[in-house]
């Protein structure tokens, strides 16, 4: 799961909205979420829940996120795996290794990333793995 050295937040959703972690702000450390949670500031850290994960347009996450889904405006640098849909906008920026059932990429996301499709909800096949290294630009 997550390493020992660092603390591990453990977040549940209040009154129907997503965990937020807001512009301005500096997170060093571990997230645990049922729900769903949306980045606007810095992670340096891991996050796994449940729920979606959003990282805003100024967003930034370095670490791993293990999510159902996830939509990225933002940056992202680590591993992502996401159990379904993967949706990157156009001003996203994402590097490193991403695990996914579906991905959407709008015309400009930067997707520098080894990436493995694992179909609909199966199982990563390593045999089957699809790399993807280059950039979406809008024309």
């Amino acid at each position: 799961m997550f390493s020992d050295n660092k603390k591990t937040r453990v977040v549940t959703e209040i009154g129907g909205q997503p965990n937020r972690i807001e512009k301005n702000t500096k997170i060093k450390g571990d997230i645990v979420s049922e729900a769903d949670f949306r980045i606007d500031g810095k992670l340096d850290g891991n996050v796994k829940t449940s729920g979606k994960v959003v990282i805003g347009k100024d967003g930034y996450i370095h670490g791993k996120v293990e999510c159902v889904n996830a939509d990225i405006e933002g940056s992202f640098n680590g591993e992502l795996l996401v159990e379904d849909l993967l949706t990157l906008k156009a001003s996203a920026v994402i590097e490193g290794t991403v695990i996914v059932s579906k991905l959407q990429v709008e015309p400009g996301a930067t997707f520098n990333a080894a990436c493995s499709m694992n179909g609909k909800g199966g199982a990563v096949s390593q045999n089957e793995n699809t790399t993807a290294n280059g950039t979406a630009k809008a024309s």
